[in-house]
Order: C-alpha cells, then structure tokens, then sequence
C-alpha cells in the first residue's frame, strides 16, 4: 500500500477521533475522566515525536531551512490559537462568560482548524519519508485528537451555540485533518517543507497546549502519565524504527 494511501486512512481514523470527541461533551452522561489521561499520554508522546523524529528528520530532509520553517510553524499556531482567539486552553470550556461573543468561539475553532490542518501535513510527511516516522506522527496525532474534537466542542456550547453546532464543530476538525493529509499527497514533492513546518506545529501543541493542561492538575499521577507517554515512544522505537 502506498504512503499516501496509508495516509489518508489514517487521516480518516483521525478525523474519526475528533468526532468522537465532540460526542463526548455533547452527551454529557458520559465520563469524560479519562480524558485528562488522554491529553497527559498524548503530551508525553508527542513531545517525544517532534524532539526525537520529526526534528531530527527535518534537518536531514532540508539542514540549511529547516531551523526557519520550525520556528514558522510553532509561531503559526501560537498566532491562531493563543493571539487571535481569546480564551484557548485544551479540555472542558467552562468560562461561559468568556464567550458573551459568539465569534470568540469561532475564533478559538479556526486557531484549531489551523492546527489540525497540520496534524494532518504531519501523518502525510511522515510516511512521505519513512514508514516508522508516518506510524510515529499518526499515533502522537491520534492520542490528542479525542481532547481536541472535546475542546472545540464544550466552545461551541459556553459560546451558546446548539448541541449539534458543537459536535459539527468537532466534525470540522476531522475534515481540516484530512486536508491537510490531500494536500500533501498533491504536493509531495514539498515534504521538505511540510514536515519541519509540522515538526514546529506538533512542538508548539506538545509544549505550549497539552503540558500546561497536565500542570494544572494536582499530584504526580498526571506529570507520571506524561513520562509514559514518551517512555512508549521509545519502547516503539527500538523495536520498530528503520522500518
């Protein structure tokens, strides 16, 4: 099968998360507990991904531009999530009173559609370069796609829209994933590009989204579920990099 075939499969698995996300805040008589050990795993994990993989591989793929396009794509998030929306944070939205505008929350789930878009270029990049690095990319991407179709989601209704505004919202995420997958299958030749720029995406959601959620937290139970994540990381990547 081919890289992008395997792509865009799991494209769709991953848009398939973000709906089921949007599921979960929409029918509140579920447990969204586990949850928060979601977005800890997914930290740990994907923090691994991006300083272990996709960094690495960046330079190797593009050494002279590579340092310009990660800082591109972490200054490209941290401009749509946390300085033109108003109020971001990953997990439950529960500030109502944040949302008095309904575009504030618009504007929150176009910084995650930006950010999705990329997930989507990551998987893409990823098996455009090896099948290890696409299997890597895909599992961080997925183990944060749950808590972000729930994000968007809790927005759409603290900003007063309807329930199933709110899970189409989480919907919309699925798709922008999958774009970005299409888009590089179109343009492949550009993975040098796409994959430091998603490497930098990946950082920055790693780093400055998902680790502040898990500090928030009393205890150490969530700050160890972080090291298992990356600790997983590695188990995979002895066993099965080079593949």
């Amino acid at each position: 099968m081919s890289p992008i075939v395997i792509s865009i499969l799991l494209g769709l698995t991953a848009a398939a998360a973000n709906a089921f996300g949007g599921a979960v805040v929409v029918h509140r008589e579920w447990d969204r507990t586990y949850l928060r050990y979601f977005i800890a795993l997914g930290a740990g994990f994907m923090l691994g991904t991006a300083l272990l993989e996709m960094v690495p591989e960046s330079f190797k793929q593009t050494p002279t531009y590579a340092p310009v396009l990660l800082l591109g794509g972490y200054l490209i998030v941290h401009l749509f999530e946390h300085t033109v929306s108003p109020h971001f944070h990953f997990g439950e939205e529960t500030h109502a009173e944040e949302f008095a505008h309904a575009h504030k929350g618009y504007s929150v789930l176009f910084g995650l559609i930006i950010h999705t878009f990329f997930d989507g270029v990551a998987i893409a990049s990823g098996f455009l370069v090896s099948r290890w690095l696409g299997w890597a990319i895909f599992v961080a991407v997925f183990l944060h796609k749950i808590p972000e179709g729930f994000t968007a989601a809790s927005v759409m209704l603290a900003s007063g829209r309807s329930k199933s505004v709110a899970w189409g919202a989480s919907a919309v995420l699925g798709l922008a994933t999958l774009a970005g997958v299409l888009t590089m299958a179109i343009f492949s030749h550009s993975v040098t590009v796409g994959l430091p720029l998603s490497a930098g995406v990946t950082l920055y959601v790693a780093a400055s989204d998902l680790i502040p959620e898990v500090n928030r937290e009393p205890g150490i139970k969530m700050a160890l579920v972080v090291f298992l994540g990356v600790g997983i990381l590695l188990v995979l990547r002895y066993f099965f990099a080079g593949i």
